[in-house]
């Protein structure tokens, strides 16, 4: 059974954007070593993703929402629907074997808060939490030197400058 891995990640990102080509790209590198990969099924780095690993043969799950008024990518080959947006973020983490977090906003923030939180509280089995660009290291290191002076697991969250360490690090 091939594991999924759960990319969380800006629905602002456009085709021909940097962001939107890290995304492909990375959605091409878990295809091509054997992963599955989870989003939240619409656009911008969900769709880059998911174009990626749909077109090199991977299983792509989106979870979805009612509220917006968008249609799912069409990369997607199985789409999970939810209520509303906290059961997505419960779902998104439930199905993930391990989480990739791109550059986003505070929907992003959001979905590395929840996972972080959980694994942090010992609510959930281990299960690699990995950042993906510089936008995310002040915030991990921020958080890393508060629960260092709490007692608590500093090195649940990891940050890497390329999504090859990503993947490789998966491997």
């Amino acid at each position: 059974m091939r594991k999924v891995i759960t990319v969380f990640g800006s629905s602002k990102s456009r085709e021909g954007d940097e962001e939107y080509a890290i995304a492909y790209n990375l959605g091409i590198l878990l295809a091509k070593n054997g992963f599955d990969v989870c989003t939240g099924g619409f656009m911008g780095t969900m769709e880059a993703i998911s174009k990626g690993a749909n077109e090199n043969g991977a299983e792509v799950i989106g979870v979805t929402v009612d509220i917006w008024s968008n249609d799912p990518n069409k990369f997607i080959t199985r789409e999970v629907k939810c209520d509303n947006l906290l059961e997505r973020v419960n779902k998104l983490i439930e199905l993930g074997d391990a989480f990739i977090v791109l550059q986003g906003g505070t929907g992003t923030l959001l979905e590395l808060a929840a996972v972080w939180e959980l694994s942090n509280k010992g609510l959930m089995d281990y299960r690699p939490i990995l950042c993906h660009s510089s936008m995310w290291q002040g915030i991990v290191s921020i958080m890393n030197t508060q629960m260092k002076k709490e007692e608590r697991a500093t090195e649940l969250v990891k940050s890497f400058e390329t999504i090859e360490e990503i993947v490789d690090y998966l491997l």
